[in-house]
């Protein structure tokens, strides 16, 4: 495919496909798919796009009895995928753009049921912001999915995050932030220990811009994940090698592995190390809740 286009030109692409999507959907139907009893909250506008998105998260098992349907659009998502299958998003919120604080107020007694609850920034951040006080209140465990960033959060709402959820990219901002409370300690020998390097240095920037998140978790794509637990230990899970096709919605679908496994009780280790599998699978087929794999189709073991 040719290059992006620059400012006034104009590009050809290829054929156009129509997915459903949205970050929030695609978690749900990827924890679903994993086997967890899932419920999304959401809004979505009286349209065709509200109503494909509604049918698929239902297909999927998920309850969708928690969805408001108003006015506005609903929100989309344009997506370019090149040949190796990285892809670049620009996305439009609509309905979710209208999911205001005062409507979590009715999420309070399914909130106080569940084992986790699953955020990330395509909702008004006040919103997020009013929604894990919430969380905390009924003492429920929340996974932020800190995308699409930048995440301007009150300190007293980051220390909610257990985990933060970040990819290379943001990890690489939030360490900006904080490079002149960390000082550089020298390149890195092997570039195996890279991820883990990186991911302490997202770690020290949060901390030194004053957030204090419970857990951290980095994605870096084919080379896997990091996560940092509450306290301090590190643990860089490899990826399995896969071709990939479409990275569209793979990191939703780890974040949706993560959500369902410590759901489960699992550890925050094991839970990434089943999501990384999970996120490597998604990658081998297009779209994205198309390609979210069942316990039976992921590579490698465990």
């Amino acid at each position: 495919p040719p290059p992006p286009p620059r400012p006034g030109e104009t590009v050809l692409g290829s054929d156009m496909a129509v997915h459903p999507g949205g970050k929030g959907a695609n978690q749900a139907v990827a924890a679903a798919r994993l086997g967890a009893d899932v419920a999304f909250a959401g809004r979505v506008g009286s349209d065709a796009y509200g109503s494909m998105l509604l049918s698929g998260l239902r297909a999927n098992g998920v309850d969708t009895s928690l969805v408001t349907v108003g006015d506005g659009p609903t929100g989309i998502a344009l997506i370019t995928v090149d040949e190796h299958g990285e892809n670049t998003i620009t996305v439009s919120p609509g309905a979710n753009g209208r999911f205001r604080p005062e409507h979590v107020a009715a999420l309070v007694p399914v909130l106080r049921r569940v084992r986790v609850v699953s955020v990330q920034l395509e909702i008004p951040h006040e919103t997020v912001t009013e929604l894990l006080r919430r969380c905390r209140d009924a003492g429920t465990r929340v996974v932020v999915n800190a995308s699409p960033g930048p995440w301007r959060a009150p300190e007293d709402v980051l220390e909610l995050c257990d985990p933060l959820v970040v990819n290379e990219h943001e990890a690489g901002d939030v360490a900006a932030s904080g490079a002149a409370a960390e000082p550089d300690t020298g390149r890195v020998a092997a570039a195996s220990h890279a991820p883990v390097e990186r991911a302490r240095r997202a770690l020290a920037g949060l901390r030194a811009a004053g957030a204090r998140p419970r857990s951290l978790v980095v994605t870096f794509g084919a080379a896997g994940a990091v996560c940092v637990t509450g306290d301090g230990r590190t643990l860089h899970v490899p990826a399995p090698a896969v071709h990939a096709v479409d990275t569209t919605g793979a990191g939703d679908a780890f974040t949706g592995a993560l959500g369902r496994c410590l759901a489960r009780g699992d550890s925050l280790a094991d839970a990434v190390r089943f999501a990384v599998r999970v996120g490597a699978a998604a990658v081998t087929a297009e779209g994205a809740q198309t390609s979210f794999p069942t316990p039976g189709d992921l590579p490698g073991r465990g």
